[in-house]
């Protein structure tokens, strides 16, 4: 029978770990699939950064409780943790606490039903789908599962500097000048990357945002270093909600860039849809489609978001919204062509189901292209999921909570003229920003 296999998850991130506490509160076994060597890998690489939700928001019910088995204590629910520090006091705690059902170093290449693939209907309902992977010795492994729940993310794939979705020609000749993460200007060898230079960031979401503040920060230390910020579309609403901001650490975040650019510390250039890189004299040179060409530049960072890697789910049957690669009945609620409230309403099985039976993508990736997410939102995807995995569907359909609202709402959506009308999305604010606000937030 299938209920005796497994439960497989991708990732070994805050919602797959989340995912896999959920299960076993539930009474089923999870069996967690992380590619990198450690719980968090991916929130690892951005551990400069500082989230502008707090402990409160970033630590799951079911989580917390099997933790609170283990004798571990939850930091202080009002404080902003970095990157890092969410990896090693909660992650880190958490996979220690599923023990074995979390392997590392184990990379998924694919799921399939067993004997069947994606265009074969009969008896597929009752065959266990098959998890191919890449264990941490390189040997290729099969693992079947009663479900399986894709918690993966998106950080593999950053979107391009190309304003038409593919990188412009000239873009992956010009990578060793490009970054496509918001730098560690705190760490030495970055820092003399940047240092003295005049850098282009491209985009225009809250890790835009917060690579401008940081990076107007580090100017004045480091003479020569301009800054110029390149927007697809007008600014409109990029700075955010301000003061309307239910995560205060978010509005703060868009005032302090705002301030920046209000006070001439940056140059701006809106409705710039990049289509060629060239280099010149050792710098490098963005045109635009409509013929525009900007000054040269040392270095790109380029922060345009994420995008799903849907490779190794070829053999599986999805059903995604042809714009956002979102399932389709979450991409209404999500569509920034349509709103960019940020209030987005509470789903989860019902809304992440596919054609395929007990296959699920949660988290970061089930928003395919969509720029904003919380932690909180995929919590309760999870254990929406979860509950329909085990048989409970009043549990799976009941909505047990409220999203904070950016403060800003639109509808011009994503096309990137100047002047238009439309929110950021993102999460998190560089660690060494000092907040202006009332009681600043500290650690």
């Amino acid at each position: 029978m299938n209920e005796n296999l497994p439960v497989v998850v991708v990732g070994a991130g805050p919602i797959g770990l989340a995912t896999a506490a959920q299960l076993v509160e539930r009474g089923l076994e999870p069996i967690v699939l992380e590619a990198g060597a450690a719980p968090g890998a991916a929130v690892r690489e951005w551990h400069h950064v500082r989230l502008f939700s707090r402990w409160g928001g970033l630590i799951d019910p079911a989580a917390a409780r099997l933790l609170g088995g283990t004798g571990w204590q939850p930091p202080a629910a009002d404080g902003y943790p970095t990157g890092l520090e969410w990896a090693t006091a909660y992650l880190q705690p958490l996979a220690a606490a599923l023990g074995s059902r979390v392997r590392l170093n184990s990379r998924v290449v694919g799921v399939t039903r067993r004997g069947r693939d994606r265009v074969v209907d009969a008896g597929r309902d009752e065959e266990p789908l098959t998890v191919r992977f890449v264990d941490e010795t390189g040997a290729e492994q099969r693992m079947l599962a009663r479900a399986v729940i894709d918690a993966s993310g998106t950080w593999s794939l950053p979107n391009p500097v190309g304003g038409d979705g593919l990188p412009a020609l000239g873009e992956i000749a010009a990578a060793k000048r490009i970054s496509y993460r918001v730098p560690d200007l705190a760490d030495p060898t970055e820092a003399a990357r940047y240092a003295g230079k005049r850098v282009a960031v491209v985009g225009s979401g809250h890790s835009a945002l917060t690579a401008l503040v940081t990076f107007t920060q580090f100017a004045p230390e480091n003479p020569g270093t301009e800054l110029v910020w390149v927007l697809r579309r007008g600014v409109g609403n990029a700075f955010g909600g301000g003061e309307s901001d239910q995560l205060v650490a978010r509005g703060a975040l868009g005032q302090r860039a705002k301030a920046a650019v209000d006070a001439g510390h940056v140059d701006v250039v809106t409705g710039f849809r990049t289509t060629d890189i060239d280099q010149v004299d050792n710098r490098l040179v963005l045109v635009g489609d409509d013929g525009r060409t900007l000054d040269p530049v040392d270095e790109v960072v380029a922060v345009t978001g994420f995008r799903p890697d849907l490779s190794w789910l070829s053999e599986v049957r999805l059903d995604l919204d042809a714009r956002l690669q979102a399932p389709v009945a979450l991409a209404p609620l999500i569509d920034p062509n349509v709103h960019s409230c940020g209030t987005v309403y509470p789903h989860g099985a019902k809304e992440l189901a596919h054609p395929e039976p007990n296959l699920y993508l949660v988290g970061m990736k089930s928003y395919g292209r969509a720029p904003t997410f919380l932690a909180m939102t995929g919590y309760e995807q999870v254990r929406s999921v979860v509950a329909g995995i085990a048989g409970d569907q009043a549990a799976a359909e009941r909505i047990e909570l409220t999203l904070p609202d950016t403060g800003v709402c639109g509808g011009a959506g994503l096309f990137d003229e100047p002047g238009a009308d439309a929110g950021a999305g993102g999460c998190c604010v560089p660690a060494a920003v000092e907040l202006t606000l009332t009681a600043p937030p500290r650690d």
